[in-house]
C-alpha cells in the first residue's frame, strides 16, 4: 500500500518545471476559498501561497478566526498570474511584482479613461434630450 502512494506523482515538483502548462480546474461558484482548496485549484502548495503573501503586497487573502485564510475569486485568479509570470515567464518575484504593479497601472488609467469617455456620452446625451424637448 505504501509503495503505490509513493508513485503517485506530487504536486511539489511539478512546481519547479518550467512547463507548468497543465490545464488548471475550473474555478467553483463560491465566494470563499479556504488555503486547501486553492492549492488544489492553482496546483501549488499551500506554503508556496504563504510565502507570496508575504512577497506580493496585492495578495492578501482574508484571515478569521485562528488566522485561518479565505481566498476570494479575484485573489485565486491573481495566484494564476503570478504562477505564470513566475514559472512559465521565468520572472523573478521583484520582477513579477513590478509587471503586476504596472499592470494595475495600466488598468486604473483604463479605468480613468472610461469614465471620462462615459461622462461625455452622457453629457451628449443630455444636450440631446434638451433639444428634442425644445423641438
Amino acid at each position: 500500500m505504501q509503495d503505490q502512494q509513493c508513485l503517485k506523482p506530487s504536486l511539489q515538483g511539478r512546481n519547479r518545471s518550467k512547463n507548468t502548462s497543465l490545464a488548471l480546474p475550473e474555478i467553483p461558484d463560491k465566494i470563499y476559498f479556504t488555503i486547501g482548496e486553492v492549492s488544489k485549484l492553482c496546483l501549488l502548495e499551500p506554503y508556496v501561497l504563504r510565502y507570496w503573501e508575504q512577497e506580493f503586497p496585492q495578495l492578501s487573502p482574508t484571515k478569521r478566526c485562528g488566522n485561518r485564510r479565505y481566498y476570494k475569486r479575484d485573489e485565486i485568479i491573481l495566484i494564476r498570474r503570478i504562477k505564470d509570470l513566475l514559472y512559465e515567464q521565468g520572472f523573478t518575484i521583484e520582477g513579477a511584482r513590478l509587471k503586476l504593479d504596472s499592470d494595475k497601472n495600466v488598468s486604473d488609467s483604463v479605468d480613468v479613461k472610461s469614465t471620462v469617455l462615459m461622462k461625455n456620452i452622457v453629457t451628449q446625451l443630455e444636450n440631446v434630450l434638451v433639444e428634442l424637448e425644445r423641438d
